[in-house]
């Protein structure tokens, strides 16, 4: 029964069979033109970059697919810096033949609605494996580029509009023309482009690694207009956090820091103002971990990471101080010949203006307890040079402090303080009790800080009735002290002792008074922070020349 229906409707076969015939003509002719479109559609694409760029493109593979729309992929794009064009000239040292931007692969889609003389739009491309090497400002000319007038009319049968672009596994390379410099270098896991324009700005957003302290930095804000003579000169402005960056990367020190902010400028030029947060910051010498909290302004070459700081306002634990000055990087020339970093040189003026002088100390000590407490100013010149030494060892101080409202931690300290303050105006009974525990004590002077140990070549140590002075050095680490100097109080020897002693010590009484003191003793103090000696220097006391100070080991 089926026979006899298909021969009586065999049209029906027929003209099945012409529409199959039909569509696979329609299809040939669609793989043919595709084929065909190609070359074209490359060599537009091919066209457009360069006068873009103004430089040479090579594309290594291309392929277009019209199913569903127009789909087209790339692979092995290579753009040139530009090069004797548009007023335009790189010199001779420049190297011709490494590209300025590498792409591994790209792709993007858009429907099949194209009418001659229309802008073919695309939402989105797509890019793997982005790489720019930036050159250094040298290789570029340095005269105003020429404008290139209107654009060609029917250079191009087409002209694409491209909305947005997005980049996966992206890396930015910023050369330096700057002898012994290492280039800098930042790995982008993601970027989106918009707003993108013929040679206008353009806005980004990026997540990027931060080579040094190592940490995720994400970014927004815009780039361009793309400048053909020096792309290092374009204009860049954005907003940045940072999160989780890990100090532990430098020498010395550990953390971590978050920071937001917000720079402008150029490439090369960026002056950025933020704010960084590192509640755990130490020492890894002493692991005593303290919150720090700065504030910045500074200068950026983006070319090699150099920074000026002007100034950064921080606080750390209680204490508030600036510090201003630069941050640089110390090259160096290994075996064969090839520049390699040794480290960042670090030079600042700090400026101590509300400080606590047990917040410093809590940092760079072993002990929970500080030496000791108080009110501090200071005004010093830092410097630590690159190697491989901790920071504490490496960190290089000199300036002037003063130390207000000071008490010792250790009770046995104090108390000896007490007594000698107490003593020293005239009343020996209360000193025999705990009234002196309570002393308040002040101290002024010079200092250096080198090799872990901190010199004081001059140190003034006040409390009510004595006044001490002293010179010497301390060990930063093993808390080792060593200091000379004299003791001078308004009470006399009989008035220190009192009672019948007292009254038999009057005749030596003008054996220790000199220039207004009512006595005048040479003292030294060794022994540790947390074993302390005091004692009188018999052998000047006779005139012999005073021990130098030992240095701490």
């Amino acid at each position: 029964m089926q026979t006899g229906f298909w021969r009586r409707h065999r049209w029906l076969m027929w003209i099945g069979g012409g529409l199959l015939a039909a569509a696979m003509a329609v299809a040939g002719v669609v793989l043919v033109l595709a084929h065909r479109a190609e070359p074209m559609l490359r060599a537009t694409i091919v066209e457009q970059l360069h006068q873009h760029f103004h430089a040479r493109v090579e594309l290594d593979s291309f392929h277009l697919s019209l199913a569903g729309g127009l789909w087209v992929e790339g692979n092995g794009l290579r753009i040139w810096p530009p090069a004797q064009v548009e007023g335009v000239t790189v010199p001779s040292t420049a190297t011709p033949d490494e590209p300025l931007i590498r792409l591994e692969a790209f792709r993007f889609h858009t429907p099949l609605t194209y009418r001659p003389g229309q802008v073919i739009r695309i939402s989105l491309v797509e890019l793997k494996g982005l790489r720019v090497d930036m050159p250094p400002r040298s290789h570029f000319g340095h005269g105003a580029p020429k404008d290139p007038g209107p654009p060609k009319t029917g250079a191009a049968l087409l002209r694409f509009q491209v909305d947005s672009i997005e980049c996966s596994n992206a890396n930015l390379t910023l050369e330096t023309s700057k002898p012994g410099k290492l280039p800098l270098q930042f790995a982008i896991a993601h970027l989106k482009l918009t707003r993108i324009g013929s040679g206008g700005m353009m806005n980004f957003d990026a997540e990027l690694t931060n080579p040094r302290p190592v940490g995720i930095i994400h970014s927004t804000g815009s780039f361009g207009p793309w400048l053909v003579d020096d792309p290092g000169e374009s204009a860049l402005k954005g907003d940045y956090s940072f999160d989780h960056a890990d100090l532990g990367g430098f020498k010395g020190i550990a953390g971590i820091l978050s920071s937001t902010g917000h720079y402008e400028g150029t490439l090369r030029n960026l002056v950025a103002n933020g704010e960084t947060d590192t509640p755990d910051f130490r020492l890894k010498s002493f692991d005593k971990p303290l919150a720090l909290h700065t504030r910045f302004h500074a200068l950026v070459d983006g070319t090699n990471g150099d920074t000026w700081l002007q100034p950064v306002e921080a606080t750390l634990g209680h204490s508030h101080f600036t510090a201003q000055g630069q941050v640089v990087r110390v090259m160096a020339k290994d075996a064969a010949g090839r520049p390699q970093s040794l480290g960042h040189d670090i030079a600042l003026t700090v400026n101590v203006d509300r400080g606590r002088i047990e917040d410093f100390l809590r940092l760079a000590s072993r002990s929970d307890a500080p030496l000791l407490t108080g009110a501090v100013t200071l005004k010093a010149r830092l410097h630590i040079p690159p190697g491989p030494a901790p920071v504490h060892e490496r960190l290089r101080l000199a300036g002037t402090f003063n130390l207000d409202d000071a008490r010792f931690a250790s009770a046995k300290i104090q108390e000896r303080i007490g007594e000698l303050s107490l003593r020293g105006q005239g009343r020996p009974k209360d000193a025999k009790g705990d009234g002196g525990s309570e002393t308040r004590s002040t101290m002024e002077g010079d200092f250096q800080m080198g090799g872990g140990v901190v010199t004081l070549p001059r140190l003034k140590y006040s409390v009510p009735g004595a006044v001490i002075e002293l010179q010497g050095t301390y060990g930063v680490e093993a808390g080792a002290l060593s200091f000379a100097g004299t003791a001078r109080t308004d009470a006399t020897v009989s008035q220190m002792v009192g009672g019948w002693k007292g009254l038999l010590l009057k005749p030596v009484d003008r054996y220790f008074k000199k220039d207004g003191a009512g006595m005048q003793i040479p003292i030294h103090i060794s022994g540790t922070r947390e074993n302390l000696q005091f004692g009188v220097d018999f052998d000047r006391m006779k005139g012999k020349p005073a021990q130098q100070p030992v240095e701490p080991q």
